[in-house]
This record gives structure tokens, C-alpha cells and sequence, in this order.
């Protein structure tokens, strides 16, 4: 029957992620395998719980929570500027990735969700915020 995967293995997973009406998001195959270590937080840790006890060549249907993957979508990850703090030259579309400097010098990539002539709105959540998440499992195999 072979062993089960615990914390500490080192895995080889092929997977077909989903959201909610069917949109894949990520997948990868025997071309394109994932190594995971489980334990060390490399994957979510409710993916990582559901590997944990699995054999190699075993499939299986795992639903990941919006709240165990991504987070919630947050209102406090907007912003909308004034359109006058980009230069006038550079043309701003909704659905544009911008990278916005902010006071302390961190810098986020954000997505523009609303524009008009006067303001930006823009929207820092991870693109799968909010969204349930599953994945089509295989572990193809424990390495150790």
C-alpha cells in the first residue's frame, strides 16, 4: 500500500485549481510538477492538512475557504487617487496592474478598477481574495 505523506516529506503534487464557476486559476502537471516540503508553509496550511496522510497515486477534490486561502476581499485594500499624481502622458485603463509607490517607499502592484478624468480608483486584493478555491489533487509521489 506504501506509506502516507507527513510534515517533514518532500512531495510531488499535480494539481487543477478552480474557482467557484469553474475558471481554472492554476494547474500543474506531469510537465510542470509542484515540490512541496510539508510543514513549512509553502502551500496553504489547509492544502498541507489534507496532503498530510495521503499515498502516493492517490486523487482527491479538496475545497480551500476563501478565509484559508486568499483572505476576504477588503474595502481597506482600495484607493482611489487623484488622476492628476500620474503623469499626463500615461494612459490609465481599468483592468491596467500599476505599481504605486506610497510614503514609506513600500511598493504594491495594484489594479485599476474605476477611472475617469479626475480620479483612480485602485484595488490592491489578491486577484483570488473572496473567492472559495479548489483543487483537483494528485500526489504523485513522496520523495524521500
Amino acid at each position: 500500500m506504501g506509506r502516507t505523506a507527513k510534515k517533514g516529506d518532500n512531495v510531488e503534487i499535480h494539481y487543477i485549481g478552480t474557482v467557484d464557476n469553474g475558471a481554472i486559476f492554476d494547474s500543474c502537471d506531469d510537465e510542470s510538477p509542484m515540490l512541496v516540503t510539508l510543514g513549512q508553509q509553502e502551500i496553504f496550511p489547509a492544502l498541507e492538512d489534507e496532503i498530510i496522510g495521503m499515498r502516493a497515486g492517490e486523487v482527491k477534490n479538496i475545497l480551500i475557504k476563501a478565509e484559508n486561502a486568499y483572505g476576504p476581499r477588503l474595502d481597506d485594500n482600495t484607493l482611489v487617487v487623484e488622476r492628476s499624481l500620474f503623469p499626463t502622458s500615461k494612459t490609465i485603463e481599468v483592468g491596467q496592474k500599476l505599481t504605486i509607490e506610497f510614503a514609506d517607499g513600500e511598493q504594491r502592484i495594484m489594479l485599476a478598477i474605476k477611472v475617469d478624468d479626475e480620479k483612480v480608483t485602485l484595488d490592491g486584493n489578491h486577484p483570488l481574495a473572496g473567492l472559495d478555491l479548489t483543487f483537483a489533487l494528485k500526489l504523485a509521489r513522496i520523495i524521500t
